[in-house]
């Protein structure tokens, strides 16, 4: 065993502890630090309180996909030497064919990393909808194939707008009879809210609760300036999530997989915008899974 394999070993086993108390693990999505390298990243994430990281491995990440087995190890290495957890990364991947698939996979199997993130598909313009899901459907399972390949599960996360996915029910019928252990869903309640309105949110939690890998955590509202209603995004609890009913969903399912923070809105200080929002998923936390 190498020196970073007996860290990475030991920084798994705070996560393990927190899987047995039955509670999900808080994490920061490494996105909204950009600037911080891997020792400056992993000091600011644990002086805020958050026990994880959700990592960017992917164009324009914290690690760079051509780099994942040099790098990869090298953040993991810095954030596991503060104590904190990295669950799952958040990557590009589309395709198995692409270069990067099986050394950021093997590598962060082999770091004890159990879950990534898919990128993004899009429905165009000209798409037939069913022929679309059945392209997206091909280049899923051979990411699939890697994963049971290499012990790690995907999470498919769905996007509103135009990305394939958005409306949870189509990324069922990707992935729906695929081995559950490899890939699950990345449930996201926002988009979720946007795209579901008032009940088909929490109709598509019900419905992959089963297999779901990780959540996301972020809010928005509805602003119409110029005759157009847009998609805002704000701190958690401005807007329209029903966090409160969203987390008691969660704990009712023993969900203890990561939850991701992101912070899409644009705020003046970002290092006390995330502080504020992870209080605030925190107290949701604590409340939901008390007991």
């Amino acid at each position: 065993m190498t020196r970073r394999e007996c860290i990475a070993l030991a920084a798994a086993l705070p996560s393990a502890a927190r899987a047995a108390t039955g509670r999900p693990a808080l994490c920061l999505f490494s996105k909204h630090l950009p600037t911080l390298n891997y020792a400056e990243l992993a000091r600011a994430v644990k002086q805020i309180g958050f026990e994880g990281v959700d990592l960017t491995v992917r164009p324009g990440g914290h690690v760079l996909p051509e780099r994942a087995a040099e790098d990869l190890p090298r953040a993991v290495e810095a954030l596991h030497g503060e104590g904190l957890s990295v669950p799952m990364i958040t990557t590009g991947l589309v395709s198995a064919a692409d270069p990067a698939a099986r050394p950021t996979l093997s590598t962060a199997t082999r770091l004890g990393i159990g879950l990534f993130k898919l990128g993004y598909w899009q429905y165009r313009a000209s798409d037939n909808v069913e022929a679309r899901i059945a392209e997206v459907r091909k280049d899923a399972a051979g990411l699939v194939a890697l994963a049971k390949e290499y012990g790690i599960a995907a999470g498919f996360h769905n996007h509103s707008g135009d990305y394939v996915g958005q409306a949870v029910w189509d990324a069922r019928a990707i992935i729906g009879d695929m081995e559950p252990r490899s890939i699950g869903y990345y449930f996201d309640p926002c988009h979720a809210a946007a795209e579901g309105g008032l009940g088909g949110w929490s109709i598509a939690l019900r419905m992959i609760q089963p297999r779901l890998k990780m959540v996301a955590l972020k809010d928005f509202y509805w602003e119409k300036s110029g005759g157009k209603w847009n998609m805002m995004m704000c701190p958690l609890g401005e807007g329209m999530v029903d966090w409160t009913r969203v987390f008691s969903m969660l704990a009712a399912g023993r969900f203890t997989g990561p939850v991701s923070l992101h912070v899409e809105y644009q705020p003046a200080d970002m290092p006390a915008a995330i502080a504020r929002d992870h209080a605030f998923a925190r107290k949701h936390i604590d409340a939901a899974y008390r007991g």
